[in-house]
Order: C-alpha cells, then sequence, then structure tokens
C-alpha cells in the first residue's frame, strides 16, 4: 500500500509538472521556442510514421547492441577481476577513471574511426554503460557471505562450486542494480551518437529539425527516448522480480 501511495505522488507531481508546464507555454505564446506538452504530442502523433518506422529501428538496434556487449565484456571483465587480484589491480583504476571522461568529446573521435556506420553509436553506448554493468558485478560478487564460503570449504566445496552457488547468487541483485542504471544510459549513449554523426535515428531527427528553427519536432523524440528508457527500465525491474523471487518474500 506504501508503495502504491508513492507511485500516486508521484504521478501527482508529473501532471502538476506538466499543467504549469502547459499554462506557461500558452502564456508565452512563442511555440517555436518554448511548446506547450499539448503541442508536442501532436507533433508527435504527426511524425509517428517517420519516427517509428524509419528512426525507432536503428536507434532501439544501437542499445540492443551497446547494452548486449556491456553486459557480456564487463561481466567477464568483472569476474577475471574478482578471481584474479592482478587484473583488478590493473583494470579497476582504469573503470573509474573512465567515467570521468566527457562522452561528447570522444564522440566525434568514433565517427572517424567507424563512420556514420552504427557502431560509431555502439561504441558511446558500451563506453557509458560498460562501467556501471562491470563494477556492479565485481562489487555483487565481493559482497559474498564470509560464513557461508567457510562453511562451504568445511564441507570440501571446489572453488567451481563456491562460484556458482555462492557468489554468483550474491552478486545477481547488483547486477540488476547496476543494470537499471546502465539501460537508461544506453538510451543516451545512443542519443549522443547519432546526434553526432549518423544518417538516421532520433538524435539524428532532433539535430536535424534544430535547423527549421522549431522546437516543437526537436522535443518529439525526446519524449519517445525518455519513453523507450522508461519501457526498458521497467523490463529489467520486471526481470529482476522474476528471476530474484526470492527477495520478494524477505
Amino acid at each position: 500500500m506504501r508503495r502504491v501511495l508513492s507511485y500516486t505522488w508521484s504521478i501527482a507531481l508529473i501532471i502538476v509538472l506538466l499543467i504549469i508546464w502547459e499554462i506557461s507555454a500558452r502564456l508565452y505564446d512563442k511555440s517555436f521556442l518554448f511548446p506547450s506538452p499539448s503541442a508536442i504530442l501532436v507533433r508527435l502523433w504527426e511524425l509517428k510514421a517517420e519516427l517509428f518506422f524509419h528512426h525507432l529501428p536503428p536507434t532501439a538496434l544501437t542499445i540492443l547492441l551497446g547494452l548486449t556487449i556491456s553486459i557480456v565484456v564487463g561481466s567477464a571483465l568483472a569476474v577475471s577481476m574478482y578471481m584474479n587480484k592482478p587484473i583488478e589491480q590493473a583494470f579497476y583504476p582504469i573503470l573509474i577513471a573512465s567515467q570521468t571522461i566527457p562522452i561528447i568529446a570522444l564522440a566525434p573521435i568514433f565517427v572517424l574511426w567507424f563512420g556514420y556506420t552504427i557502431w560509431s553509436k555502439v561504441a558511446v553506448t558500451v563506453l557509458i554503460t560498460f562501467s556501471p554493468v562491470t563494477v556492479s558485478v565485481f562489487d555483487g560478487l565481493r559482497s559474498s557471505n564470509r560464513n557461508s564460503r567457510e562453511l562451504m570449504l568445511t564441507m570440501c566445496a571446489s572453488k567451481k562450486d563456491i562460484f556458482f552457488k555462492l557468489d554468483v547468487p550474491s552478486a545477481k541483485p547488483s547486477f540488476f542494480s547496476g543494470l537499471k542504471v546502465a539501460v537508461t544510459l544506453s538510451v543516451i549513449g545512443a542519443a549522443i551518437g547519432e546526434w553526432l554523426g549518423a544518417q538516421a535515428g532520433h538524435g539524428y531527427f532532433s539535430r536535424r529539425m534544430m535547423t527549421q528553427f522549431d522546437s516543437t519536432p526537436v522535443f518529439a523524440p525526446i519524449v519517445l527516448l525518455s519513453a523507450i528508457g522508461i519501457l526498458c527500465f521497467l523490463f529489467i525491474v520486471l526481470l529482476e522480480k522474476i528471476l530474484l523471487q526470492w527477495r520478494n518474500h524477505q
């Protein structure tokens, strides 16, 4: 009941903010600079064919490829750092330092390396999502219960058994926490990559619309990107509830 009430307050706050935005935009009366939410929705409906059928597929593919690479490679690196101390000492500082690099500055370099292909956008997405996945898995593996580990050792459990029956289950909650962060960042990474160098995608469409000196079609793909990020986040939350059902009974 308390959780439902918290969502109710959130929805109410969003509605109030949208009402304030709508009234302010109508009073300002310059839709080409400050469009109202209703005007953005109308334009989104008018552009639905182009946005959904032409620009959505490359953006969705970029997000999917970037997240997949980050999950696979990031998890493998996290396991390697957990199993091997020199690898941890070599790569962990680099992971932290990579988050201080401005992505907007590296994106043009990826365009130079990969051209206007999808891989320049995937590279940006991987760069922005790799660290959250890797660090969350690594910290999750280290959070395994020491008493349980000692008990399994006294019962002559092998390292393989300890890893798969203790370390991996202990890392799952942290993995999903990092994945919920990464999935929202992947939308940002895809948009940044498309903004700086692409021939299709929502980021490219938004940049192209800026040349028309009308902000309404610029907001339309932004709203759609936000909706994609929210849906991806909710999917991860649902997946977490299904795979970690034991947490719901604690």
